[in-house]
């Protein structure tokens, strides 16, 4: 059986990604205690702290972060980049086999963003944007994580170990999904229904990206529900992992329409 540590189990990926693994030893990482979760409390930017954490483990799961895309640097730079380099040395100091890194959408969504001050939307019709292709954050958040990416690639050729810097969209549940399209206009809209990730799909991709074996590393993979009017390619994804996404914001919102209108839905 595999040993997994998750970092950031406490915050919303976390708990997904504990209902990834109904059946594998879990070690649970949160920045403070929380009251329905057994985790014990780890600050990332303390090295030392990470390095003595992560005995016995194999696989990290490292989503522990500053998440939000409109922060400023000097909120970032511990969790997001000291964290990170703290996350890498304590696996190769534990002789991990794996990580998974959260990245986000946000270190490849500068074309398609209004604003860097506006992130969550997208403008025109966006380019489709595949793993290897060049990163292009679009805000300080996004930077971050594209240092991510790269503190990733460098432990994974320097040291061997395997890398995949998932690349995350918005999870919300179906609920929640339907009330940001009713409260966003229509570069709001096309970005939500391009980036959402269902709870389920979460769960799919993050035990995917924990578990196959690699044909490479590092490797990049898109974590998006199968959305009709996604821009993140979602084809390598699919083929390296086996990712099977369920979901489609389209098939949501189109049923939200059609009850609306009385029709019956499938």
């Amino acid at each position: 059986m595999t040993d997994i540590a998750i970092t950031g189990a406490s915050g919303r990926v976390g708990r997904e990604a504990i209902e990834a693994f109904p059946d594998d030893d879990l070690t649970l990482f949160s920045h403070s205690e929380s009251e329905d979760l057994d985790t014990t409390p780890l600050e990332v930017a303390d090295r030392d702290e990470f390095v003595d954490a992560l005995g016995d483990q194999d696989v990290l799961i490292h989503l522990a972060a500053n998440p939000d895309p409109r922060a400023e640097w000097d909120t970032i730079e511990g969790p997001n980049v000291d964290g990170v380099y703290n996350a890498y040395e304590a696996a190769v100091e534990n002789d991990l086999e794996r990580v998974v890194f959260a990245s986000s959408n946000h270190a490849v969504n500068m074309d398609n963003a209004v604003s860097p001050i506006r992130p969550e939307s997208t403008v025109g019709k966006p380019d489709v944007v595949r793993p290897d292709d060049p990163p292009n954050p679009d805000t300080y958040y996004g930077v971050s994580k594209v240092f991510g990416e790269a503190m990733g690639s460098y432990y994974a050729k320097r040291h061997g170990l395997d890398v995949v810097n998932l690349r995350i969209g918005w999870l919300l549940s179906r609920d929640e999904l339907r009330e940001e399209i009713a409260d966003r206009d229509g570069a709001g809209e096309r970005y939500a229904r391009a980036m959402w990730l269902s709870p389920g799909d979460c769960q799919r991709v993050i035990r995917a990206t924990a578990t196959r074996s690699l044909g490479e590393t590092p490797t990049v993979a898109h974590g998006i529900s199968r959305n009709a009017e996604r821009f993140l390619s979602l084809s390598e994804t699919m083929l390296e992992f086996d990712y099977r996404p369920r979901d489609d914001a389209a098939e949501v919102l189109d049923d939200e329409v059609d009850g609306r209108n009385g029709l019956e839905t499938t």
